[in-house]
C-alpha cells in the first residue's frame, strides 16, 4: 500500500506587487531582480493570515478530490509564517472546513515543509494508521521580511497550495529528507525573544535574514543527490521523470539543478515569474497549475524536490 495525489488546490492574494512597485521603496530595479531570480511579480496579503490562505487552498482540494471533509484523518499544515504560537493552523483548517474525524498540527521545515509534509502522512498510511490525509503548504512571509532589505524582500510572496492524498496501490515510489542544522544561521528568522520581569526587557521579533551565496551552493548540491538518491532506491531511469516539480525559490538555481542532473530544465515547470518565492507554498501551487491545466496523466511519474532554512532538503518519486 502506498499513497497516491486524488486532489489539489491552491490560493493566493489578490494584490500583486511588480518590481517596479518595490523599486520604489527600495534600491533596486525590475531588470536587476529579473535578471538574477526570474521573478517579475508575487502576490501579498492586505490581511489575510496563514491560515485564511490554508482554508481556501484546502478547500479547493477537496472538491478536486471529491471527497468530503469528514473523509480526512490526517491534516498537516506545512508553514514558517503561522497565525498563532497556538492553535496551530492546521486546527484551524480543520475547524474551518469541518474535518471532524482528522487530527491535525503543523510542522515546520520552511521551504522543504510540503516535501515533509508528504512523506510524513506517507508513513502513516504506509503503516496502515490512516487512510486519506490533506496536505497544506501555506505561508504569508511578507510579515517576516524586513521591506528595507532589497536582499531579500524582492525574493518572497504569499500563498497556499494543497493536496488531498489516500491509501491506493500506486503512487509514491520513494522518498528522501535531510537535515543540516549547523548550517541553519545562513537562512533565519527570530521568533520572540526572551524577555520578562526577570531580565527586564521586552521580548522583540526579528526579521528574516539570509546568505544568498550559501544558500544557493547548499540548493545546487543537495537537491541533485536527494533526487538522484530516490531516483536509484526506487529503480528509475531519470528519463522516465515526466516532471521535476521544484521548489520555486530563483531560475538560476533551477538552471544550475538542471544541469548537474544532466536533464532539460523544460522539464522543471516554473510560476516563480508570477508568484515568486512562497516557501511552503511553492510545490503545491505549481502542481495545482499543472494539474488543473490538464498537463498530468495517471501513470506520469513525477519528483517533487524542495530545500530551506534549517537547513532542509527532501524529495519524493511519484507516480500520479
Amino acid at each position: 500500500m502506498t499513497t497516491k495525489i486524488i486532489g489539489t488546490g491552491s490560493y493566493v492574494p489578490e494584490r500583486i506587487v511588480t518590481n517596479d512597485d518595490l523599486a520604489k521603496i527600495v534600491d533596486t530595479s525590475d531588470e536587476w531582480i529579473q535578471s538574477r531570480t526570474g521573478i517579475r511579480e508575487r502576490r501579498i496579503t492586505l490581511g489575510e493570515g496563514t491560515s485564511a490562505l490554508a482554508v481556501k487552498a484546502a478547500g479547493r482540494a477537496l472538491e478536486d478530490a471529491g471527497i468530503t471533509a469528514e473523509e480526512v484523518d490526517l491534516i498537516i499544515v506545512a508553514t514558517s509564517s503561522p497565525d498563532n504560537c497556538f492553535p496551530s493552523d492546521a486546527c484551524q483548517v480543520q475547524a474551518a472546513i469541518g474535518a471532524v474525524n482528522a487530527v491535525a498540527y503543523d510542522i515546520s521545515a520552511a521551504c522543504s515543509g510540503f516535501i515533509f509534509a508528504l512523506n510524513t502522512v506517507h508513513s502513516f498510511i504506509q503503516a496502515g494508521i490512516y487512510k486519506t490525509g490533506l496536505i497544506v503548504g501555506a505561508d504569508t512571509l511578507s510579515k517576516l521580511v524586513d521591506w528595507n532589505d532589497r536582499g531579500t524582500c524582492v525574493l518572497f510572496g504569499d500563498g497556499a497550495g494543497a493536496a488531498v492524498v489516500q491509501a491506493a496501490d500506486t503512487g509514491v515510489m520513494s522518498m528522501s529528507m535531510g537535515s543540516d542544522g549547523v548550517k541553519g544561521h545562513v537562512l533565519a528568522c527570530k521568533a520572540r525573544t526572551v524577555g520578562n520581569f526577570l531580565t527586564e526587557g521586552k521580548p522583540e521579533l526579528g526579521y528574516m535574514t539570509m546568505d544568498g551565496q550559501e544558500v544557493f551552493k547548499f540548493a545546487v548540491k543537495k537537491v541533485p543527490e536527494c533526487v538522484r538518491q530516490v531516483l536509484n532506491e526506487s529503480g528509475t531511469d531519470i528519463e522516465d521523470i515526466k516532471y521535476f516539480i521544484m521548489h520555486q525559490a530563483n531560475y538560476r538555481i533551477f538552471e544550475s539543478i538542471a544541469k548537474r542532473l544532466k536533464v532539460s530544465v523544460d522539464r522543471m515547470p516554473m510560476n516563480i515569474d508570477r508568484y515568486g518565492n512562497t516557501s511552503g507554498a511553492s510545490i503545491p501551487l505549481i502542481l495545482d497549475e499543472l494539474n488543473q491545466a490538464g498537463k498530468l496523466n495517471r501513470g506520469d511519474k513525477l519528483v517533487f524536490a524542495g530545500f530551506g532554512a534549517g537547513l532542509t532538503w527532501g524529495a519524493t518519486l511519484m507516480e500520479w
